[in-house]
């Protein structure tokens, strides 16, 4: 795959969009120039001037937030839709699992839909018989196989889909996030599948699940806006990744809870006892804020948790786990929490934290995603917690 200088513009407006659409036909037809290099009012550039080549037995991952521009390049990969500027080059037979439900007939059954999207990805009948057991084996969608493909699941779409795909032979496999809908085990059999595709063909993978794309990618791209901002090796990519979600675009909440408590002057220290938001792997972090709770509570309990870029709850740090009793007299206090390994996968991290009263029921304060900082490695791990064993 060559791809150079390529753009690919759209219409916010539908009007516009079919109005653009008739003229530029119009024009084509009698040989005169749309300017499809130019922007007209309400579009923009979905994907802008980007370049890059993949060769045989390499695969690249495309990262980057939501409505960057990575499905679109896809389909342009794909030929679904054609750069308004630039030239992609492909060379070999290609599929492609983009869209769930993609080239299939809803009325038709799984059956006859294999024959169908097989003959789209170019596969002859006889191909598609000698290969039938295989693909039916690989999606696993046992008696709906004959069943209309319009009362499949999401799930089972993407297993049909993709077991055509990857049977088909292809000289170049593009695969965009529709894998994240299949259960633990097809989603395994996936990623086994296109290992052993590798080394015979060129793989594109786009997904937002870095540890899949830091093991299997040679390489990866990230694209914010429809720009590409950093090419190159995965763990770098991924990091350029992160670093596009700093505090200024994240929403930082203020704080909940009946207001019988106060944190402030919240700092996190590295291992040297420097103000720091960056953190070596395994090194470790200090934790340290102010806190003032009402003289009413005798004692009281604080609950520090660890959220992922996804906002999944990744770990967690709780005072009455550790059995250590809080006093309080009403004054503000300094705490001050240390954790000897930073044990988190590379990436950015949220932290938020509780004040309870001594039942831990109720919420005297609470900092939603008050912190956040990054853990840095020479590794991307598939679970946020790394835990060391020897």
């Amino acid at each position: 795959i060559k791809v150079e200088n390529v753009s690919k513009k759209y219409c916010k407006s539908l009007k516009r969009s079919m109005l653009y659409g008739v003229k530029d036909i119009a024009r084509n037809t009698f040989g005169l120039n749309s300017h499809s290099d130019k922007l007209r009012k309400n579009e923009f550039w979905a994907v802008d001037d980007i370049s890059f080549e993949v060769k045989k037995g390499e695969t690249l991952g495309i990262i980057g937030p939501n409505g960057s521009g990575k499905t679109t390049l896809l389909k342009m990969l794909n030929g679904i839709f054609w750069p308004d500027k630039g030239k992609i080059s492909v060379k070999g037979k290609v599929g492609a699992l983009i869209e769930v439900g993609a080239g299939f007939h809803p009325l038709l059954t799984g059956r006859e839909n294999i024959y169908i999207n097989a003959a789209i990805l170019g596969m002859t009948k006889k191909e598609v018989d000698e290969k039938f057991d295989d693909i039916v084996e690989f999606a696993d969608i046992g008696d709906f196989l004959d069943a209309p493909v319009k009362h499949y699941s999401s799930g089972m779409f993407v297993r049909l889909g993709f077991a055509v795909a990857v049977h088909c032979e292809p000289d170049i496999l593009l695969v965009d996030e529709v894998l994240a809908v299949g259960d633990i085990e097809f989603r395994a059999k996936c990623y086994n599948k296109i290992a052993e595709l590798q080394n015979d063909c060129v793989v594109v993978i786009v997904s937002h699940n870095m540890s899949a794309i830091a093991r299997i990618s040679s390489k990866c791209m990230v694209l914010n806006k429809g720009n590409l901002i950093f090419q190159g090796a995965a763990e770098k990519a991924i990091q350029h990744y992160h670093s596009l979600f700093d505090e200024e675009k994240v929403n930082i909440y203020h704080p909940v809870g009946s207001g019988e408590a106060k944190i402030e002057s919240m700092k996190l220290y590295s291992i040297d006892n420097k103000e720091s938001e960056t953190f070596k792997y395994a090194d470790p972090l200090t934790i340290s804020f102010d806190v003032k709770v009402s003289s009413r509570y005798k004692t009281f309990l604080i609950s520090i948790t660890f959220m992922n870029q996804a906002m999944q709850l990744v770990a967690q740090c709780h005072s009455d786990y550790n059995n250590i009793v809080l006093n309080n007299d009403g004054l503000s206090k300094n705490i001050r929490v240390t954790m000897q390994e930073l044990l988190l996968t590379p990436g950015k991290y949220f932290i938020s934290i509780i004040i309870f009263d001594e039942t831990s029921r109720k919420y005297l304060v609470w900092h939603y995603r008050t912190k956040t900082f990054s853990v840095v490695g020479n590794f991307v791990g598939g679970a946020d917690v790394q835990l060391r064993g020897t």
